[in-house]
């Protein structure tokens, strides 16, 4: 199962469960249909916390997806897991769209305020991975 939300930041992603490529696809033109509307520059929070492993197809089809958001505007996002494998998966998928170095994984059953987190990175580009000096 999928979700498309807009928010003031941009979009609101969740995926849930396991997802095929179909639904993958289905996705992909929910997405287009949602960012014909969108600002010129906008992020995203996508919440994973209970998606399972892609397949191989449905991994293609996400990265599709992920180079359609960049290239409608998307400056940040946040992905969070709560899953090593599906950490892993993603930042595969990432570096192949394109959009690593824009991206940051918080791990959502360690970081109590993941949500916070990952907004403060989407609106304020505040690095989730860099320690603030002294700490």
């Amino acid at each position: 199962m999928y979700r498309i939300e807009k928010t003031a930041y941009g979009y609101r992603l969740t995926f849930s469960g396991f997802i095929q490529a179909a639904e993958m696809e289905q996705w992909v033109e929910d997405s287009r249909r949602a960012l014909a509307a969108a600002p010129e520059k906008f992020g995203v929070l996508v919440d994973m916390r209970t998606l399972k492993p892609l397949t191989a197809d449905a991994q293609a089809v996400m990265q599709e997806g992920q180079e359609l958001y960049k290239q409608k505007g998307m400056v940040r996002s946040a992905v969070v897991v709560d899953s090593a494998v599906t950490r892993m998966q993603f930042q595969r998928i990432a570096k192949a769209s394109g959009i690593y170095q824009w991206e940051r994984y918080i791990d959502g059953s360690s970081v109590e305020n993941w949500e916070q987190v990952a907004t403060d990175w989407i609106t304020k580009a505040i690095d989730p991975d860099r320690k603030p000096v002294g700490a």
